[in-house]
């Protein structure tokens, strides 16, 4: 439990802020106290956004009252910290720092109050303030060299921050392809890189589904306890404040209504919701696939007019593992290299979500099929590692990034981890030879060479081929480990329907180029017809008897 330091960081009196003869807040008075993280709960428009401004020292200054920082000031250099480091050493000249009050909007020079303000760092609302064109390394590397972290250090630190976010899958992306929960652990990043000691959030995961927020929740509160930095979030979901809040705040027009325990202020203010009032964020991930009459046709000597694929229209959610399935010739396979950007439909769309951006894989050129090709990862049937490489060096010359050598190796590490080898083989891995490895080991390093790529989706044709059930069974995991860890979308292409019944959420089954039905995938295979079953092979038949 947290206990409130006897010295408060911040202190807040009287504060008012009126906008064109219109009240915003109304006479705010609390403290903060070192470490603290306080919640502030409620509707829109009860004065969050302007209190978080207010307090962080921007725009303008408020109608009457006062925000106070009590801090460490380094005498030598001038350093700011924490209040708690008065009279220590500083950590940049070794000089004591000594107790500093700095009076934001009364009285305290400028120069004082801009060094307060550079030991804070804000996420504002929807507004993510990154470099679109720069990659998310580049994006982080920007926010160390603002700070003039070492050169020589800033590699290496932008891959911890990056990692401390759980987005070493994404280093490599271009921002702007991100997601809206992505680019938000970007920022989350780049403000962590100023090393504040007090970190501003509003509304850090209002548009973000709930999988996603509570993981950004975990984070902010991973990075608080790491530093032992003060926060303040704004929030008008109750969960947000419930998930990361020592105390909560709950602001109703303009004034404090209630403050204390979060429990106790969240069940106060769900008490004076109305049904209207409640917003819960979607579970699912949104659609990142989305194909509309698609069909490819081809033009032979002997058989004239041949309908690959014919009329296809299916849809696939982020995070999920979508099967298609079918016998030789139903099409699975023209339709992943559609969807792979490998060849082109004869008509129909189909789009790939990249960032906020639908892209048409249909249409050619840098912008369109070009822009999302390279957040596909395909995996064939028949894929193979460099015989003559070892591991490492299969997966490193597989970036073709420039990029330091010792980035390429770490994202080999992580890369290996995510389809499935534990941190106690990695490194013995790393080292061996394609022909030193087990089937189900090649596997998962072809798996890791796709993932290596931060790919958005991964495509699998046919991933288990000839394996025995062991296996299988670590492809599955690896699969289900990177769609957990990495938030992958994976298409599998699949005849093995004891494979597809473990693995995947829905499935689509295709005939004659069409796909005839699409449902939880318990469903689709009960519907398989005795040709089908038969087709298939035994042995999955089998498995789907004696488990039905």
């Amino acid at each position: 439990m947290f206990e409130a330091q006897q010295v408060p960081f911040i202190r807040v009196r009287n504060l008012t802020m009126d906008f064109q003869g219109e009240r915003a807040l109304d006479n705010i008075s609390f403290d903060l106290s070192q470490g603290e993280i306080l919640g502030i709960i409620g509707r829109s428009g009860s004065g969050k956004t302007v209190l978080m401004h207010l307090l962080r020292g921007i725009d303008q200054p408020p109608t009457s009252g006062s925000v106070v920082y009590h801090m460490a000031e380094c005498p030598g250099c001038g350093h700011m910290d924490i209040p708690g480091n008065a009279g220590t050493p500083c950590s940049r000249c070794g000089d004591n720092y000594r107790t500093a009050d700095i009076d934001l909007w009364n009285g305290s020079d400028e120069e004082t109050r801009k060094k307060a303000m550079l030991r804070t760092a804000m996420m504002f609302q929807r507004t993510f303030a990154l470099y679109g064109n720069d990659r998310v390394i580049e994006n982080v590397l920007r926010a160390l060299d603002d700070v003039e972290y070492p050169a020589e250090d800033a590699i290496q630190r932008a891959a911890d921050l990056i990692d401390r976010v759980r987005l070493t899958h994404r280093m490599m992306h271009i921002a702007r392809d991100l997601s809206g929960g992505e680019k938000q652990r970007v920022v989350l990043a780049r403000q962590l890189a100023k090393d504040p000691v007090l970190l501003f959030a509003d509304e850090p995961t209002g548009t973000l589904d709930s999988r996603t927020a509570h993981l950004v929740h975990a984070m902010l509160l991973d990075a608080a306890r790491a530093h032992n930095m003060g926060m303040v979030i704004t929030s008008h979901f109750s969960g947000v404040i419930q998930d990361v809040a020592h105390r909560a705040m709950l602001l109703d027009e303009g004034k404090i209504a209630k403050i204390g325990q979060p429990a106790e202020v969240i069940d106060y203010f769900m008490k004076n919701l109305s049904e209207e009032d409640i917003v819960v964020p979607s579970q699912h991930g949104d659609r990142i696939i989305s194909a509309r009459d698609l069909a490819k046709r081809y033009l032979t000597v002997d058989r004239g007019v041949i309908r690959a694929v014919h009329d296809v229209s299916f849809e696939v959610a982020e995070r999920e593992i979508f099967g298609i399935i079918g016998t030789s010739g139903a099409g699975k396979t023209t339709l992943s290299r559609i969807m792979s950007g490998i060849i082109e439909p004869t008509s129909g769309e189909m789009n790939i979500r990249i960032g906020d951006d639908w892209v048409d894989m249909t249409k050619a050129g840098i912008s369109e099929r070009g822009r999302a090709k390279p957040y596909i990862g395909l995996l064939h049937q028949e894929y193979d590692l460099y015989p003559h490489r070892n591991v490492l060096d299969n997966l490193t010359d597989a970036i073709g990034l420039e990029f330091p050598k010792e980035l390429a190796l770490y994202k080999a590490r992580i890369s290996l981890k995510m389809s499935g080898f534990t941190d106690s083989t990695v490194e013995s891995i790393l080292k061996r030879q394609p022909g030193e490895l087990s089937e189900g080991e090649r596997h998962r390093v072809a798996l890791a060479q796709v993932l290596i790529r931060e790919p958005r989706i991964v495509v699998l044709d046919e991933p288990t081929g000839t394996m025995d059930p062991i296996t299988k069974q670590d492809v599955r995991h690896s699969i289900l480990h990177a769609r957990n860890e990495m938030d992958e979308t994976f298409v599998i292409i699949s005849h093995d329907m004891e494979f597809v019944r473990d693995t995947c959420d829905r499935v689509a089954l295709m005939r004659g180029g069409r796909i005839v039905d699409i449902g939880l995938t318990h469903d689709i295979l009960e519907k398989l017809s005795a040709e089908e079953k038969k087709v298939m092979g035994p042995a999955e038949t089998r498995g789907l008897s004696e488990r039905s």
